[in-house]
């Protein structure tokens, strides 16, 4: 085949190595000269800036972040050309693996997690109590390995998470396990309504298990129009048959079981949103078969990621909080919640997402708020409408230390038991170049004002 490969970031190796292995002929096309120079070998053609595919091209495999309207990829739409993602491609040659003989003939089992927040977590937690059951599991995907790669590690397991972009690029992905955590206004401007988005994020429910946090009527409602032959419930109250949940204090599987898996106190991350990502893993797991001892030990060894709700220091009375990772108002309003009193720092680019709700529930607990970011002003609205009497101070985007304002300021504000608190509730690509560069900027200013070693 000739095979088009649409943009060389982080899929882009992975997605050229497997073709070659496949015996394709590659063309790669980027943007960004500079990217698509790495990319540079003797069987590899590298065409800087396409808008249409090459004549004769079979198939174009995109980057999962490309919109379906960007231009090359509706040339190819128009010229009946198939467009898929890394994701596609990788389970297309799982299935095409499972057709064959020898001993390398299974694939790998899939269990994937989506949702707009919290997967990342889950996903971490998962591949912490696969391994915890002696499985040869990696962790894969939106994670930041690329499913392509990992599977050239030939693991047993898979523990998949995926964007909504990736599922929109997957359309024939059946996992094993799939399930869906939550469900709110993220990346409208990609998808153009959340009634797509949402849509993506449920084709992780298209396989043997569904699994689905029913706390959220939205996932609710998805699970049950899921074609999946099993489905399960997640809830944090006490769990009714299929489902699991939280009962005198445990973590509990009414679906697999009649089964105590651990004390909701030894959960980390805690809280609700920790909570609910723990019974999200364990169901995926229990569904795969693995015993609660595995489930009870995974959840004790894992910790959390950076820049998840994480104390960066603590002076005074005064706690500073780096949840950078929280990129959308959903994610936002779960961080502020956990808080009873907080200096707010957000802003960046909100991606169509209304912040209304989420400035109207953390209204009572703002102690103030420090906008950065080129969405700030829609912020800043929100909050004169639902807490005027919030003091709001906006940092300039063109300030070229903005982090280290908007944290100074942040400070002056807070009070003895106050929580400086980084969730933007906005992506970061405005002003740096991704949510962990942006949380690494936080951390750094809070150690430099504090006068602690960075």
């Amino acid at each position: 085949m000739r095979v088009l490969v649409a943009g060389a970031g982080v899929t882009g190796p992975s997605v050229v190595r497997a073709l070659l292995r496949d015996g394709a002929h590659v063309t790669v096309t980027d943007g960004n000269a500079d990217r698509l120079a790495k990319l540079a070998q003797d069987d590899v053609e590298l065409i800087a800036g396409l808008t249409e595919p090459p004549a004769g091209t079979d198939l174009v495999v995109t980057a999962p972040g490309w919109k379906p309207t960007a231009p090359l990829l509706v040339a190819a739409a128009e010229a009946g050309i198939e467009v898929i993602g890394d994701v596609e491609l990788a389970w297309r040659l799982c299935q095409r693996r499972r057709q064959s003989s020898g001993p390398m003939a299974e694939p790998p089992a899939w269990l994937v997690v989506t949702g707009t927040n919290g997967k990342t977590t889950t996903v971490g937690m998962l591949e912490s109590i696969l391994k915890a059951a002696g499985l040869d599991a990696v962790a894969c995907g939106n994670i930041g390995l690329p499913v392509l790669e990992a599977l050239e590690g030939n693991p047993k397991v898979l523990a998949v998470e995926l964007s909504s972009f990736q599922l929109h690029w997957a359309p024939s992905v059946r996992p094993a396990v799939g399930a869906l955590l939550n469900i709110a206004e993220d990346h409208l401007d990609w998808h153009g309504s959340l009634e797509a988005y949402a849509q993506a994020k449920a084709r992780a429910l298209t396989g043997a298990v569904a699994i689905g946090g029913v706390d959220d009527p939205y996932v609710a409602k998805l699970l049950i129009n899921s074609p999946a032959p099993r489905k399960v419930g997640v809830t944090l109250d006490e769990p009714i048959e299929d489902q699991l949940g939280i009962e005198a204090g445990k973590l509990v599987d009414r679906a697999f079981g009649a089964e105590d898996l651990i004390d909701a106190a030894e959960v980390t991350p805690g809280g609700p949103p920790g909570l609910t990502d723990a019974l999200v893993a364990a169901a995926v797991a229990r569904a795969y078969g693995v015993p609660a001892q595995a489930v009870r030990d995974g959840l004790r060894a894992y910790r959390p990621a950076a820049h998840r709700a994480a104390v960066v220091a603590e002076l005074a009375g005064i706690t500073y909080v780096n949840d950078s990772k929280a990129t959308n108002p959903h994610a936002a309003a779960a961080s502020i919640r956990a808080h009873d009193r907080v200096v707010w720092i957000a802003g960046g680019l909100l991606k169509g997402a209304s912040v209304d709700d989420l400035v109207a529930e953390a209204a009572p607990r703002l102690a103030g708020v420090v906008l950065i970011g080129q969405d700030r002003d829609v912020i800043a609205a929100a909050l004169a409408r639902h807490a005027p009497d919030v003091p709001v101070t906006q940092v300039a985007s063109g300030d070229d230390d903005a982090m280290t304002r908007a944290v100074d300021l942040a400070g002056a504000i807070a009070r003895p038991g106050d929580v400086v608190l980084l969730a933007p509730a906005a992506a970061s690509m405005d002003m740096f170049t991704d949510y962990g560069h942006r949380g690494r900027a936080f951390a750094e200013a809070v150690l430099n004002r504090l006068g602690l070693p960075t």
